[in-house]
């Protein structure tokens, strides 16, 4: 959180998204362990905790792939085998850097799958946590999808372009599912 706010470059968005996954995921073991009349509760509580590391991992992968595509940016640009050079590493350090929003989709994803399965069987009295941690898969992938989209943006291999508009497309079914899903958790609450 230091890094995130100080005036180093990374870790920034991306980063701060995959806490938010990892959030989420902390949230739904939690509801689990207080769901414990259900007989997926164990189950649902050790599969939120598998997401925990894979979405911190993540914030650690994007901060490295900016810092690598800041470094490509940095190569010199004097000669004309540099500029070649230089824009071949920028592409290259740009697909990567594509990378790790397209696993935090996947991630976040995962996350609101388990929420879904929570909110059918859950204690009552954790449903809030439950969508607490939707709105955060939710910020996840929203954020993964700025990402990607900067990106998409700035490739110029179309078959990298075209493999990141369809995660774009997956992303935002994804904001669109978990947006559902906390209304109707909402619902719930209400009643």
């Amino acid at each position: 959180m230091e890094r995130m706010a100080s005036d180093a470059p990374a870790p920034g968005g991306g980063a701060a998204g995959a806490l938010q996954a990892a959030l989420g995921a902390a949230l739904l073991a939690m509801s689990a362990r207080y769901s414990t009349g259900s007989e997926h509760a164990a189950d649902a509580a050790a599969r939120a905790e598998e997401l925990i590391p894979a979405a911190l991992r993540l914030a650690d992968a994007d901060a490295e792939a900016f810092g690598e595509l800041s470094a490509a940016f940095g190569l010199p640009r004097d000669t004309d085998e540099q500029r070649a050079a230089r824009s071949r590493a920028v592409q290259e350090a740009t697909a990567g850097a594509a990378r790790p929003p397209q696993e935090l989709i996947g991630v976040g994803a995962d996350v609101l799958g388990l929420a879904r399965e929570l909110n059918g069987w859950c204690n009552p009295n954790v449903l809030s946590d439950v969508a607490a941690a939707v709105e955060a898969a939710r910020a996840a992938v929203a954020t993964a999808l700025v990402t990607l989209e900067i990106n998409v943006r700035s490739l110029k291999d179309e078959a990298v372009v075209e493999q990141l508009r369809a995660e774009v497309a997956r992303g935002e079914r994804a904001v669109e599912d978990a947006a559902e899903l906390s209304r109707r958790i909402r619902e719930r609450v209400q009643d």
